[in-house]
């Protein structure tokens, strides 16, 4: 009943048609055990060595132990919203018929909170099944600022986390993000325009442009993700709320010796959220 192609926003649908707007998404197929199991160690090689492609993968997986063909682990990559991210050719997949916007970060000197917020989406395994999480950091104190969970790669989980930051923490001068569908979308871009940030996006492939979210995403699962088999995707909810809150407050970032919250707030005037 609520399509994605329709003149109304899916907030506007929803509530014209008196149904939750959590409701209205794509409610995912499901898939083979065999396949999760896959994409699981997928994932993890993923994670470790982002630029190796279906091919390599492929001959990891065989040196595991699991033999497969590249088809099927070209297929499992698609569904992840995973990819190689070296230079070259066709290392991003942007919507054909959204703007791209240029990479504003080059040889910038980010050195204050609030100046450049960074996005991605990262795929969450679960006991049965998966999600997709997003996050949207503060670039120079490491903040994870909002977050949303999704079963699907739709673009609506990713405004939602963008509109609660703007809600809660302001604009930033610039925000950061690869080429995905999602950041390209007008429903994305759009909420960017009224703030009159500055839209930047990494080059193709250029996946160091973004490598702050990079290695969150490394910290989220190694000390999160999988430990824990999620059952459902509320119990996934609770327990990476944890964890974000955990990150923020107590977690000493590597580089900058202290928590991001003492790092953020050291330049932004705002009380602690809660």
């Amino acid at each position: 009943m609520a399509q994605k192609k329709h003149l109304l926003s899916r907030t506007r649908r929803c509530e014209l048609l008196g149904i939750p707007r959590s409701s209205s998404y794509y409610q995912q197929q499901p898939v083979l055990e065999s396949d999760q199991m896959l994409m699981r160690l997928i994932d993890k090689i993923h994670l470790g060595k982002p630029y190796l492609g279906s091919r390599r993968i492929v001959d990891a997986l065989a040196a595991q132990g699991h033999k497969t063909g590249r088809k099927r682990i070209q297929r499992l990559m698609q569904l992840m919203g995973i990819q190689a991210i070296h230079p070259g050719p066709k290392t991003s997949k942007p919507h054909p018929q959204h703007k791209i916007y240029p990479y504003l970060l080059r040889n910038l000197d980010i050195n204050r909170a609030n100046q450049v917020w960074a996005s991605d989406v990262t795929y969450i395994p679960m006991a049965a099944g998966f999600l997709y999480l997003t996050v949207i950091m503060d670039w120079y104190s490491r903040k994870v600022l909002s977050w949303r969970v999704s079963n699907s790669l739709d673009a609506s989980f990713c405004v939602d986390a963008l509109e609660e930051a703007i809600y809660r923490y302001g604009t930033p001068d610039i925000f950061n993000t690869d080429q995905g569908s999602q950041y390209t979308s007008e429903a994305f871009t759009n909420v960017l325009k009224d703030h009159n940030i500055n839209i930047s996006m990494d080059g193709k492939g250029a996946w160091r442009d973004n490598v702050f979210v990079e290695r969150l995403w490394r910290s989220v699962k190694y000390e999160e993700v999988y430990l824990n088999a999620y059952e459902s995707a509320s119990e996934a909810r609770q327990s990476l709320a944890k964890y974000f809150r955990f990150y923020n407050e107590n977690r000493k970032h590597q580089t900058l010796k202290a928590a991001p919250d003492q790092v953020y707030y050291e330049f932004i005037r705002l009380p602690k959220a809660g």
